[in-house]
């Protein structure tokens, strides 16, 4: 005689609904988690791939500074590396300098060139003029180079050691600093300082 089959009791489907549900919450938690790391790991990458960019960007500009006074739009002489603490006007910036120009590029990058880096509603940008003497109501192109931005403070070395916020010292002309301090402070909370030298 055949025994008869024995089924499932509906407290025996109950716990293996109850550990199938358990197991899959745990799933999406930690797929939920590997995702989440995932998103601040590329971040992270992106953050400090754009802050290899500006710096590498301001060392090779730095470098390549020249002594090359221009004429303002009034026609009055501006010294060769002008760097200030606070800004009055919308075409200052804490730093401008004359560059010499790039080679094997086109004829208007090869001549010597008048920059600026300036912080503006948390993003540094390279502020460029069209010649490095500035025509009557000439504006320079604005490049962001670098957002997420707090602080940007700047420090130049002079001939005897001294770190000095305002270039040029004393009001005098025809110098250029031996090194350039850029500390930066992002809105994520990082303090990053840098020391570039002048060639």
């Amino acid at each position: 005689m055949a025994r008869p089959t024995r089924g499932y009791t509906l407290i025996e489907l109950l716990v293996a609904l109850v550990i199938l549900a358990l197991l899959s919450l745990a799933g999406y938690r930690g797929l939920d988690a590997i995702l989440q790391t995932r998103t601040r790991v590329v971040q992270e990458t992106r953050k400090w791939q754009q802050l290899a960019f500006f710096f590498s960007r301001i060392e090779q500009d730095v470098a390549q500074a020249i002594h090359r006074p221009v004429s303002d739009q009034g026609g009055l002489s501006q010294p060769e590396w002008l760097g200030r603490s606070v800004l009055v006007a919308d075409d200052e910036a804490e730093l401008i300098f004359t560059r010499a120009g790039i080679p094997n590029e086109s004829e208007k990058l090869q001549v010597p060139q008048r920059i600026g880096y300036r912080l503006q509603q948390g993003t540094i940008l390279l502020l460029r003029w069209p010649f490095p003497d500035q025509a009557p109501h000439t504006e320079p192109i604005r490049y962001p180079l670098l957002e997420g931005v707090s602080e940007f403070h700047l420090r130049h070395l002079d001939n005897n050691g001294n770190w000095l916020e305002l270039w040029p010292p004393g009001g005098q002309t025809g110098i250029l600093p031996m090194g350039l301090e850029v500390n930066l402070t992002l809105a994520s909370g990082e303090k990053i300082t840098r020391i570039f030298a002048l060639q």
